[in-house]
């Protein structure tokens, strides 16, 4: 999973996510810092998209309990930054997650890479047989590329869980 906080706050917000995992039944995480200031990397025993519905919840019941997350983007799959490897990850999770009759789109946020987004969108995309639809697709293939950290998912619109919009609204 990857977490995003206020820069400097990476500390509080680990005890704070050691707290709610806790709570959610995973006492064993492992929680570190990503190499850009406000990231964290969380690798969890729970399902990911799960848990980050599930601390949604909680900050919408009590938002005290949660000041330090900003917002939760589950990973189904993890890999090096290795081009074939994220090639062969991101088509083999988009075949499994993303229905012959559903719409998708590639998303890739980068930092700290200098790895062509393009190409790899060309690439990925060459291998999915799926319609593809830019501007409301039914599912997005995210990755997630930190240097040398990618985390790939296949994400239904709400599967990010922003903290912020849920306890402003």
């Amino acid at each position: 999973m990857l977490v995003s906080t206020y820069r400097n706050r990476e500390d509080d917000c680990t005890s704070e996510l050691w707290y709610l995992f806790r709570e959610l039944g995973d006492d064993s995480i492992e929680v570190r810092r990503a190499l850009v200031p406000g990231l964290l990397l969380v690798k969890t025993k729970l399902d990911p998209f799960e848990a980050a519905k599930r601390i949604g919840e909680i900050a919408k019941e009590r938002p005290w309990d949660v000041r330090y997350t900003l917002k939760l983007t589950p990973i189904d799959v993890v890999t090096s930054d290795n081009e074939e490897e994220i090639r062969k990850a991101a088509v083999d999770i988009a075949i499994k997650k993303i229905g012959e009759n559903e719409t998708f789109r590639i998303t890739i946020n980068k930092r700290l890479s200098n790895l062509s987004s393009k190409k790899l969108i060309e690439e990925i995309a060459k291998e999915i047989n799926r319609k593809v639809n830019l501007k409301d697709p039914d599912k997005v293939l995210q990755i997630e590329i930190i240097g040398k950290d990618v985390g790939i998912a296949v994400l239904k619109p709400g599967d990010i869980i922003s903290i912020v919009k849920i306890t402003t609204s």
